[in-house]
C-alpha cells in the first residue's frame, strides 16, 4: 500500500488539503509549470494526447482538469464533440475557464467542480479519459481509478500522465537534488503557499509508479495496460482500455 502523503501537518484529510492547497497556488500555477520544467511539460502532454488519436474518441472525461491544459490540448489534437474537465479546485477552475473563454472553446470544454475519486456521471458514458499530475493527489488511489473504469465506455481508453522515479545515474541524483531543494525554494518564493512545492516532490516519492501503478490499473478493472517513461524516467504516461462486451 502506498504511504499517504498529505500538502500540511493537520488532521483535516488529503482529498481536503489538496483543494486547500491549490486553491491557494492558483494565480501563479501555470507560471509555476513553466518555470519548473522548463516547458518539457508541454512536449509530456502532446505525447500523452496523441496515443488517443487512432480511437478517435468524440466524448471525453479530464480529471484533476486543474487550469484545463489537457483539455485544450486534447480537443487541438482529437477535435472531439465535447470535453469535460473535473476538479476539487474552484480556484483552479475558474483560471481553466477563463482561459477557455477566451480561447473561444467554452462550447466544447466544460469545466466542473468534481471530487475524482466519486465521479457523479452515469456508468459507460466517455470514449476517454485522460488525467495529467493528479492521480498522485488522490486520497484513495484503487478508488478514484475504478470510478473512471466505471464511467469509461466498454472500448475506451485512458491515459494517464504522471512524475516517477528515474532509476539511472546521473539523473536520478539530478532530479532528487532538483525536486527537494531547487522546486520547494523557487515555489516558496512565487507562491502563497510555502508548503505547496514541499508537497509536490514528497508525492511524486510515494507514488507507487512504473509496474506497481500498472498492476493497480489491472486489479480496477483496466485491460491492455502499458506504461512508458518520458525524458529518462522523470515522468510517465499509463494507458489501459476497458474490454468491449462480449456479444452473445
Amino acid at each position: 500500500m502506498a504511504t499517504t502523503v498529505k500538502p500540511y501537518p493537520n488532521s483535516i484529510g488529503k482529498k481536503e488539503q489538496v483543494a486547500e492547497m491549490f486553491d491557494k497556488i492558483a494565480p501563479k500555477y501555470d507560471f509555476l509549470n513553466q518555470l519548473l520544467s522548463l516547458g518539457i511539460h508541454k512536449r509530456w502532454r502532446r505525447k500523452s494526447v496523441q496515443l488517443l488519436i487512432p480511437s478517435n474518441p468524440k466524448i471525453i472525461l479530464d480529471v484533476a482538469t486543474g487550469t484545463g491544459d489537457f483539455a485544450i490540448e486534447a480537443n487541438r489534437i482529437l477535435c472531439p464533440t465535447k470535453i469535460i474537465g473535473v476538479d476539487i479546485s474552484e480556484g483552479m477552475l475558474a483560471i481553466g475557464r477563463e482561459k477557455i473563454k477566451k480561447t473561444g472553446l467554452d462550447q466544447i470544454i466544460e469545466l466542473k467542480t468534481g471530487d475524482s475519486e466519486n465521479l457523479s456521471f452515469v456508468d459507460n458514458t466517455f470514449d476517454a479519459i485522460t488525467v495529467g499530475f493528479g492521480v498522485r493527489n488522490f486520497e484513495t488511489l484503487e478508488k478514484g481509478m475504478a470510478g473512471m473504469f466505471r464511467v469509461l465506455k466498454p472500448g475506451g481508453t485512458l491515459v494517464v500522465l504522471e512524475f516517477s522515479h528515474p532509476k539511472k545515474f546521473p539523473i536520478k541524483q539530478f532530479y532528487n537534488f532538483y525536486f527537494k531543494n531547487i522546486t520547494p525554494a523557487i515555489g516558496r518564493v512565487f507562491s502563497k503557499d510555502s508548503r505547496a512545492y514541499s508537497y509536490l516532490p514528497e508525492s511524486v516519492m510515494a507514488f507507487p509508479d512504473g509496474e506497481r501503478f500498472v498492476e493497480i490499473l489491472k486489479k480496477t478493472g483496466f485491460s491492455q495496460t502499458s506504461w512508458q517513461p518520458l525524458s529518462f524516467g522523470i515522468a510517465s504516461i499509463y494507458t489501459g482500455k476497458k474490454q468491449e462486451l462480449q456479444s452473445k
